[in-house]
């Protein structure tokens, strides 16, 4: 049996993040194709869906084309175990994201070699520039027409405030691309456009070797030494140590949808990328290599199986093993419970498993006992950090338009909002429910899977509502005070809290003002 510490170091457990349609989803699949995981890849185009990613398999994603939930992957690769958490790049679901990115070690970005950093990506690196994690850059698309290579660097450098060091190099780009030189291992990779097929490797001793001028012509050779005598010139060697601090990103070149620049990607990944690491906690620092057992809570999905009506709470192992039918502590409610079912999955094939180790994701089946960033341990009072619900940015009320179906409704509200699609305020002058989300496209969603998977109907209607904040205060009377002076627009938190609803930023700005005895809070972790 391998100890605890040898599991520990073959784990590796990253996100992938990048904006919208700049081939995530296409990516992760190509990363299970290589772990053996899956065994063809079924290309997503964007209008025509036809064999769907494994990794969005919800039917709402099946008819956009875009991922909203946070997918978990376990596979194999070589001696590693690898767990890829695939995130929504859609902005409306942003808040999933962040939240993913607390349970991970290290991140892969994907960019558009035609449309470079937009804005859903700098927003991102902002979250991992925060908590130092360590990423990797796999810039796509090389087979279509985009920008020159070292524009493209400049850029990431600029945009993404990080240092970058290519550890590939393309052999032009669009119609004339013709392969990768991978400067990590010194090899050169020709490109066939295949969906289905893996490169064709040219074994060369090094960058003057004349079988590259055979392989792409002397002018496309001649050009590529120079490409590399200048990425030696201006970049330095390429640190690990740096790397792993969160300073530099090495950046990989390639073409996902057509499996091309992905194993070398994989390949550099695996030795480079850090294992599980310390995670801070209110009470102290917990190390991986512990024995005793601790995770958190960072996601909640409800329906991953449309057969039955449950729920799956997503827990990231942190410290020692995690063992089936084991005794564990619920700190919050002081619970002691046993998971006789826990899984990990394979996209949506889930499997029972009778253990885990530091860095894997379990998903433990809910019937409403769980909340996000909820902590379980060995029975340590131990209470994870850095699960933040942010304030909202759109509101709308929502009615139920068959009374028939308000327990369905009511059911199924509250299990979406376990899982953090959008939060739930009750407001306490007229009772009316109000949804508060990040972006549009939530409040479509809501209504498509209340109706889908829960069969009640809703409506929405407009609120006109600036942003929502909590609000405590160390003074009762001046609490009171607010409360009364504002009771039109005071609602309540499902924990409940106390929410104000303000108006307008300017209504907001004079309440601050006018009650200097009352704090108030963006993000509901205070």
């Amino acid at each position: 049996m391998a100890s605890l510490t040898e599991e520990i170091k073959r784990r590796r457990t990253f996100a992938i993040i990048s904006h919208p349609d700049a081939g995530k989803t296409t990516l992760t699949e190509k990363l299970l194709l290589y772990g053996g995981a899956i065994h063809i890849a079924g290309a997503v185009k964007s209008n025509k869906i036809k064999k769907t990613a494994t990794s969005d398999w919800m039917e709402i994603e099946k008819q956009r084309g875009i991922s909203v939930a946070t997918s978990v992957m376990g596979f194999n690769y070589g001696d590693y175990k690898i767990n890829i958490l695939d995130t929504p790049g859609h902005q409306d679901f942003a808040e999933d994201t962040y939240r993913t990115l607390t349970a991970v070690d290290s991140v892969i970005i994907v960019v558009d070699v035609a449309k470079g950093v937009e804005q859903q990506t700098r927003k991102l690196m902002e979250v991992c520039r925060m908590r130092n994690t360590p990423v990797i850059i796999f810039v796509n698309k090389l087979d279509r027409e985009g920008r020159d290579p070292f524009e493209i660097l400049d850029e990431l450098e600029s945009e993404l405030k990080i240092d970058v060091r290519p550890l590939s190099w393309p052999i032009n780009i669009g119609a004339k691309f013709k392969g990768v030189y991978n400067i990590y291992e010194n090899t050169l990779d020709l490109f066939t456009p295949d969906k289905q097929k893996v490169t064709n490797r040219v074994e060369i001793d090094n960058v003057n070797d004349s079988r590259i001028d055979d392989a792409v012509g002397e002018t496309d050779a001649a050009k590529l030494r120079e490409d590399l005598e200048l990425i030696e010139g201006v970049y330095p060697e390429f640190d690990r140590d740096k790397y792993l601090a969160g300073k530099v990103a090495p950046v990989f070149f390639g073409s996902a949808l057509n499996t091309f620049g992905v194993k070398e990607l994989l390949d550099c990944f695996v030795k480079i990328a850090p294992s599980p690491k310390p995670i801070d906690t209110e009470e102290r620092t917990v190390n991986p290599e512990e024995s005793g057992f601790s995770g958190f809570v960072f996601k909640i999905h409800a329906n991953m199986d449309p057969n039955h009506r449950s729920c799956i709470a997503f827990v990231k192992i942190c410290s020692g093993r995690f063992e089936r039918n084991a005794p564990y502590r619920h700190i919050r409610s002081g619970k002691v419970m046993k998971f006789a079912a826990p899984t990990a999955f394979m996209a949506q094939k889930k499997d029972i498993v009778d253990e885990a180790f530091p860095g894997d994701i379990v998903g433990i089946p809910d019937t409403g006992n769980f909340k996000i960033g909820d902590t379980l341990t060995s029975g340590e009072e131990l209470h994870f950090k850095g699960l933040p619900s942010f304030s909202p940015e759109m509101f709308k009320y929502i009615e139920n338009t068959d009374p028939m179906k308000s327990k369905q409704l009511e059911k199924g509200i509250q299990q979406l909002m376990d899982e953090g699609v959008a939060q739930l305020f009750t407001n306490q002058f007229n009772g009316r429910k109000i949804i508060g989300t990040v972006g549009q496209l939530q409040f479509e969603v809501i209504q498509y899977r209340l109706l889908h998977e829960y069969g009640a109907k809703c409506r929405w209607e407009p609120i006109s509502l600036y942003k929502a904040c909590w609000i405590e205060s160390d003074d009762a009377e001046a609490l009171d005070a607010f409360k009364r002076r504002k009771h039109q627009f005071m609602a309540t938190d499902r924990q409940g809290r106390d929410v104000f609803l303000a108006d307008s930023s300017y209504v907001l700005q004079m309440a601050q003002n006018d009650f200097p005895k009352i704090k108030f809070h963006f993000s509901s972790e205070f």
